[in-house]
């Protein structure tokens, strides 16, 4: 079994940052009659800071290398479930009340909770292995309601890779 390049890598978290920065370009220019604000981005995942500490940084330059420096012009609401499941509904639940302008996920129960939270906030996945068979689309083709992403449709490498 052939694992991602770092090249590969590399170019899946460029694109992840690219999604969601047209969905926060999409929310900012909608608003452009109301006084600018800084944007606010929710990023649930199931893992642990320290597990996912490379990630997380890899993130956030990847969000620099496009001009958003956190604290600076963008805000970014952590939450980390630790590795337990059933704490994803509060986390993403909180970040609703929070009112952030998108929300980051990976990983079809990461996914599942923030899509359970609300219908009108933004959701960017990011590497969900099916997100169809597990409910969080309608189809590939037309996902409907409030959720976009990237879908690697391998299970044995996603959950490896982009499991948040």
């Amino acid at each position: 079994m052939s694992r991602d390049t770092g090249k590969e890598k590399h170019i899946k978290k460029k694109i992840t940052v690219l999604f969601i920065l047209v969905a926060l370009l999409a929310l900012c220019s909608s608003a452009s009659a109301q006084p600018s604000k800084i944007p606010r981005l929710g990023y649930l995942t199931a893992a642990s800071l320290s597990a996912f500490a490379a990630r997380t940084e890899a993130f956030r330059q990847g969000l620099r290398e496009l001009g958003h420096i956190e604290g600076k012009n963008i805000v970014i609401e952590y939450r980390y479930a630790e590795g337990k499941l059933d704490r994803m509904p509060a986390l993403a639940a909180e970040l609703v009340r929070l009112k952030v302008d998108v929300i980051v996920t990976g990983g079809s129960p990461t996914t599942l909770s923030a899509k359970e939270a609300t219908v009108t906030i933004p959701i960017v996945m990011a590497g969900d292995a099916d997100p169809v068979g597990s409910g969080v689309v309608a189809s590939l083709a037309r996902p409907g309601g409030n959720i976009t992403g990237l879908s690697t449709l391998a299970t044995d490498i996603t959950e490896n890779d982009w499991s948040f």
